[in-house]
């Protein structure tokens, strides 16, 4: 495989706010940090600040660790049980009485008690000289309620003491206790910024990586002009990540594992929409291959093509009838291509077949483990 990127340049990494989602951006940074791509300065909203924190820090294995194990109680004072009973709406395992309760409770208090929340930035920041002597440059963006203005702040110019109020401004959610830090208020920096792309381009940045996870926002993706000479990269889910607030390890440890290989996708420019594979071969080359393996194609020419007119024979059976057809079924992009096509077959059959999705596939690992899984299908029917 061939890596997209030039490691001889230096990047700046956005990372989006988006609470729980916030997983998703290590596993991606993971893949950066293995392929060699050098990580010049980051800037973050919300929960990529706190990411942005680790990044500076280049501390991967407390990041892998915090996400992995990540709860409720670990960022608000709430019941794990209590939030996962909410989550699955088993409302026969709720106290409802002490459900009201505690709502009236939290509408006095002013949101939840972030307490755990704190010592968890505490836990991420660990020795502040860390980050304040980084070398790369790291700023987190915040909104100050007390000055009605938004605000990008250079952590490492910050006095030793002040990083994680620092981090914690950035991350007070509407729904958390709101305290004053340094005798001010401050909301969560993804409501005014949350994709601050804009903030590495004001500071000089020419190769800026955004992973993007969907988080929520007034300004979700503000509308940023991209001067010449300035290369701008995306790596974004494709699928959903789950709730801001669902602070849960098994979703956590789902979003690290495809933020990780969706990193892979952009990397090495890997084909797929479901599968990563490996597919640098023409469009002839895979119409012909195609064509070869009509036992594949069996299954689909009976469920679409349907009654064809004599005159339509050989090629044309498929060219003009069945895979039209099929690229309409799988929602190929308009001017699809025959390579779009013959992998949309081949992901298609892996789903079904249930073969294993996170893995780096070359077009003929891909197509040598479907036919292995058809090879046991018609094994365990002839039972």
């Amino acid at each position: 495989m061939e890596l997209k990127l030039d490691l001889e340049r230096e990047y700046g990494l956005v990372l989006e706010g988006g609470g729980a989602k916030g997983a998703y951006q290590i596993g991606a940074w993971k893949a950066l940090r293995e392929a060699g791509v050098k990580i010049k300065g980051i800037a973050g909203a919300s929960v990529g600040s706190l990411n942005g924190a680790l990044v500076c820090m280049d501390d991967l294995e407390r990041a892998e660790k915090i996400w992995k194990n990540i709860d409720y109680s670990q960022v608000m004072s709430v019941s794990n049980e209590t939030m996962e009973a909410l989550k699955k709406k088993d409302f026969k395992a709720l106290n409802l009485q002490e459900l009201i309760t505690r709502g009236f409770q939290l509408v006095k208090e002013g949101g939840f008690d972030i307490t755990p929340l704190k010592n968890l930035i505490a836990d991420v920041v660990g020795d502040e000289k860390k980050i304040l002597n980084s070398d790369r440059e790291f700023y987190s963006v915040t909104y100050s309620v007390s000055d009605r203005k938004e605000l990008v702040v250079d952590v490492r110019k910050g006095e030793m003491g002040t990083v994680k109020d620092m981090l914690l401004a950035s991350a007070y959610f509407l729904a958390f206790k709101n305290e004053k830090l340094g005798g001010k208020r401050y909301m969560d920096g993804g409501g005014v910024n949350n994709v601050p792309l804009d903030v590495l381009i004001d500071h000089g940045y020419e190769d800026i990586i955004v992973i993007r996870i969907y988080g929520w926002g007034f300004d979700k993706e503000r509308v940023v002009k991209i001067p010449d000479g300035i290369r701008v990269y995306h790596i974004a889910p494709r699928q959903d990540l789950g709730g801001i607030l669902e602070f849960d390890k098994k979703q956590a440890r789902k979003n690290l594992t495809l933020g990780y290989y969706d990193a892979k996708r952009f990397l090495y420019d890997l084909a797929g929409r479901i599968y990563y594979i490996d597919a640098p071969r023409t469009e002839a080359y895979y119409f012909d291959k195609m064509m070869s393996e009509m036992e594949l194609l069996k299954r689909y020419k009976k469920d679409l093509a349907g009654d064809v007119e004599e005159s339509v024979a050989g090629y044309r059976t498929y060219t003009e009838t069945l895979f039209p057809k099929l690229a309409a079924q799988f929602k190929l992009k308009e001017g699809w291509d025959y390579k779009d096509l013959y992998l949309g077959i081949l992901e298609d059959l892996a789903k079904r077949l249930r073969v294993k999705r996170f893995r780096i596939y070359t077009v003929d690992e891909l197509l040598c483990e479907i036919r292995r899984k058809l090879h046991l299908l018609r094994n365990e029917s002839s039972f």
